[in-house]
C-alpha cells in the first residue's frame, strides 16, 4: 500500500475540504434564515408547532427547568457552530427539525397492546407490525403534560400520536406557509415517495433538497434500549458520557406509525473536542467524507451520507481509543477507510447507540457494491483526486 506524502494531504484540504466547509457553511446560513421564516409562520398558524430558532436549549417545552437550561447552557457554550437543528447529509441534502410544542414530562411506557388501524383510522383485521429498534409507538398519555390539540382525532389515533397523520397536517401548513410568506420563489414542495415532507430550496450556490421532519425533543432522560456505553470500553471518557445521556434523544415523525429515535445531540457532543488529546481523528473525518463526495458516492443523493461516515468514525474511536492511535494521519486515515469498506462491502453498518439496528438495511445493494469497488481502487493505490 503506497503512503501518500503530508504534502499530498495539506494540498487536498487547502484545495478541496476548506473550499467545501466555505460552501456549505454559506448554504445553511441562507437555508436557516428561510426555514426560520416558513417555521415562525406554520408556528404563528398552529401552536402545535415551533420555529426552528426554538430547538434544543431554545425549545418553549423546557422554558420552565431553569436547572436543566443551565446545566445545557454550560456545556454548550462556545460548541455547535451549525444550527442544533440541521443535519448537512451532502452538501446538497439537509435534515432539519422542526421542534413540536406541548408535550413535556415524558416517561417510557411498558405496556404492550396490539393496534388494529389504518393511519386514516379505519379498522383493520390484522394488526400492524411491531416497531423496529430505532422506532416507537407514542401514546400522548406518556406526557405528564400535553397540549389539547395533541389528543385530537387529527393527529391522534386511539391514545396514540401518528406520525403519518402529523405529516399530513404539517405538510398543508408547508404548502399554505410558503405562499403567505411569499416564498414560492425559494422554497418549492416536491413529490415524497414516503410521508416525509421535502422542498428545494434555492440559495445563491445552488439547489438544496430539504426533508422538513416534526420532532419530539425529550430532553429529561434516555431510551433504555439505546445500551450505551457498552462494557469495559475507554472511549469516550465517563464524565463525556454522562454528559451525553443528560442532553437526552428525540422522536422523529419519518414513517406512517411509528416514531424514529434521534440523538443528534449526542452525536454533536461526540464530535465536540474530538482531538483534544492533539490527535488527527476530525482531519481523517473531513477528507474521508471529501473523498466521498467527490470520488467513491457522488451525487445530490448519495447512498451513503456523511451521518454514515459519522457513525464509521465513532466505531472507529471506540475500537482505538489510545492517543497514539490517532497520532500518523496516513495510518489513522486508512484505518477508517478499511473500517468504511468493510460495512459497505457487508452492507451493514451498526447504529452507534442501538446496535441491532443496520444502517445500511434498506440500501440498494447494487450501488453499496459499486462503492465499495472503488473504496478498493483508493486502498490498492491511495491517492488524493485534485480535479
Amino acid at each position: 500500500m503506497k503512503p501518500f506524502t503530508d504534502e499530498d494531504v495539506e494540498i487536498y484540504i487547502q484545495s478541496k475540504v476548506e473550499r467545501r466547509h466555505y460552501l456549505v457553511s454559506k448554504a445553511v446560513e441562507e437555508v436557516q434564515k428561510i426555514i426560520q421564516q416558513l417555521t415562525a409562520e406554520i408556528s404563528y398558524k398552529a401552536t402545535r408547532f415551533q420555529a426552528i430558532s426554538n430547538s434544543g436549549i431554545h425549545n418553549e417545552n423546557i422554558k420552565d427547568q431553569p436547572a436543566l437550561l443551565a446545566k445545557w447552557s454550560a456545556m454548550l457554550r462556545g460548541k455547535c457552530p451549525f444550527h442544533p437543528s440541521i443535519q448537512v447529509l451532502a452538501p446538497s441534502q439537509f435534515l432539519i427539525t422542526v421542534p413540536l410544542r406541548g408535550l413535556t414530562g415524558y416517561r417510557e411506557c411498558q405496556v404492550r397492546h396490539w393496534r388494529y388501524y389504518t393511519v386514516h383510522g379505519a379498522k383493520l383485521l390484522s394488526s400492524v407490525r411491531d416497531p423496529e429498534e430505532l422506532h416507537q409507538w407514542l401514546e400522548v398519555e406518556q406526557f405528564s403534560k400535553s397540549l389539547q390539540q395533541w389528543h385530537e382525532t387529527d393527529v391522534n389515533i386511539e391514545g396514540d400520536l401518528v406520525p403519518a397523520k402529523v405529516l399530513i397536517v404539517f405538510r398543508e401548513l408547508v404548502e399554505k406557509s410558503i405562499i403567505s410568506c411569499n416564498l414560492s420563489s425559494k422554497v418549492t414542495m416536491l413529490e415524497s415517495f414516503s410521508s416525509g415532507v421535502r422542498v428545494a430550496v434555492e440559495t445563491s450556490e445552488s439547489q438544496v433538497e430539504v426533508e422538513l421532519v416534526p420532532a419530539v425533543e425529550i430532553p429529561t432522560c434516555w431510551p433504555e434500549k439505546a445500551r450505551w456505553p457498552r462494557c469495559l470500553k475507554r472511549w469516550p471518557s465517563q464524565e463525556k458520557v454522562q454528559c451525553i445521556k443528560s442532553l437526552g434523544f428525540d422522536l422523529l415523525a419519518r414513517s406512517n406509525y411509528h416514531w424514529q429515535l434521534c440523538f443528534s445531540r449526542a452525536e454533536r457532543m461526540l464530535m465536540e473536542g474530538l482531538d483534544e488529546d492533539g490527535g488527527c481523528r476530525m482531519k481523517c473525518f473531513r477528507v474521508m467524507r471529501q473523498m466521498k463526495e467527490d470520488v467513491w458516492c457522488a451525487g445530490n443523493k448519495p447512498i451513503i451520507t456523511a451521518y454514515h461516515l459519522q457513525t464509521v468514525l465513532f466505531w472507529t474511536c471506540e475500537k482505538y481509543p489510545r492517543t497514539k492511535d490517532w497520532r500518523c494521519f496516513p495510518e489513522a486515515f486508512l484505518r477508517l477507510v478499511q473500517k468504511l469498506h468493510k460495512c459497505v462491502s457487508q452492507h451493514f453498518l451498526k447504529h452507534y447507540f442501538l446496535k441491532n439496528t443496520n444502517l445500511l438495511k434498506y440500501a440498494n445493494t447494487s450501488d453499496l457494491d459499486l462503492v465499495a469497488s472503488r473504496l478498493t481502487v483508493f486502498l490498492e493505490s491511495p491517492v488524493f483526486c485534485l480535479d
